[in-house]
């Protein structure tokens, strides 16, 4: 088995199916594999990525990974933590094939035992990548300088990291050393792991809210204007001001920002950058917080887009003494080893409420309309609807 433990995924991941199932038990979702790097995959990826699926039918909560979650999320249910103990990867759930070097993988079922399939399957897709291309890495020895230089290097810059690397690792033996060298070297800057395995294992903080699709299917359900706000208003709802970072770009940080009412910029604590020029982003955030009559520096962006040590420098020159800031960096971390990164995302595509008639096509428009996906006529429609220029 490639994974070891059912908790070798994002935070969000399991902190949003906490959500579904109180709120959404029996919405059905559809998610797709986006090869945007376009990848060659060679022959016999699809069989060997199937044999990793199957072999998930195994993975199950522990004893002890259940009482680490009880002790260190409270907020989830325990009702939750017996559901996630019986919890089973049903490989059925998953279709996978080949043609040419081209690789189609979907996921189709109820949506709170689908939510947990896109990061492992990502973080399987790039590492069997990597094995049958016969990239080979740097070993261990750089891997963990490497890691050292970077969070030295944020260290003296003065700004808290998280590693945010599950999704497009080059391997799990990669982002083992790599989280071990960020606890043992960023003692006052590396604050935890969006995985909660590495988290655990290392006695580090899971780190992480909810992803787009949160605001996508709140969209199929409700619309595309009611989206941001009944998404964040049913978040709210279920965990009471714990976990209070807001994903602001699933149809566009402007759009966001109109629904962002001083409810909500006071209640939670911050947000989330994803896409776009993060100063442009930086800028729009300290006006609205300071037209909420809120000192922008009561409030945190996460920025998460892509980052590097010259970005963060950058955006951290930009934002200081304004505004409270904090990174999650990802692939930087984990898949620096002297093979290039993977460009692949998985993201939902289709939805079905409870009582509709028909799946719903969802869409996401970031602030980089080259990261939209769905499909074009429904993004059409969504720009419409919400008057995206």
């Amino acid at each position: 088995m490639i994974l070891t433990s059912i908790l070798d995924n994002d935070f969000y991941k399991f902190t949003m199916q906490h959500a579904v199932i109180k709120l959404f038990p029996k919405a059905r979702a559809r998610y797709t594999f986006i090869n945007r790097g376009k990848h060659a995959f060679p022959p016999g990826f699809a069989e060997a990525l199937k044999a990793a699926v199957n072999d998930m039918r195994h993975l199950q909560l522990t004893a002890e990974e259940k009482e680490y979650l009880a002790i260190t999320c409270p907020y989830l249910d325990p009702t939750y933590l017996d559901f996630l103990q019986g919890y089973r990867y049903d490989p059925s759930e998953v279709y996978i094939s080949q043609h040419g070097n081209d690789v189609e993988v979907l996921t189709s079922g109820y949506w709170y035992r689908t939510i947990l399939w896109e990061v492992p399957l990502m973080s399987l897709i790039c590492e069997l990548y990597y094995r049958l291309t016969g990239e080979q890495r740097v070993g261990d020895e750089e891997v963990i300088r490497i890691t050292r230089e970077k969070i030295e290097k944020y260290k003296e810059l003065g700004v808290t990291v998280a590693e945010f690397g599950t999704r497009r690792r080059y391997s799990l033996d990669v982002h083992r050393l790599v989280v071990q060298t960020l606890k043992q070297y960023g003692t006052g800057s590396f604050i935890g792991s969006s995985n909660i395995y590495l988290s655990m294992q290392n006695g580090v903080k899971p780190v992480g809210t909810h992803a787009h699709e949160w605001f996508m299917f709140h969209a199929a359900k409700y619309g595309f204007k009611m989206a941001n706000m009944l998404g964040l208003e049913n978040w709210v709802q279920i965990y009471r001001g714990d976990l209070g970072i807001a994903l602001s770009d699933t149809y566009t940080s402007t759009v966001f920002f109109e629904q962002f009412d001083k409810k909500f910029a006071k209640l939670f604590d911050g947000v989330r950058h994803d896409s776009g020029d993060p100063i442009i982003f930086a800028e729009k955030t300290i006006t609205h917080y300071k037209k909420m009559g809120i000192d922008p520096l009561s409030k945190t962006i996460i920025f998460s887009d892509g980052l590097d040590y010259e970005k963060v420098a950058h955006i951290v020159e930009h934002c200081k003494g304004r505004i409270g800031m904090s990174f999650g960096i990802g692939t930087d971390f984990t898949n620096d080893v002297g093979q290039p990164a993977m460009n692949i995302v998985i993201k939902m595509y289709e939805a079905l409420p409870e009582n509709a008639p028909r799946w719903t096509e969802v869409v996401k428009l970031s602030d980089t309309s080259g990261k939209y996906t769905g499909d074009p006529k429904m993004i059409t429609l969504a720009r419409e609807m919400l008057d995206i220029v």
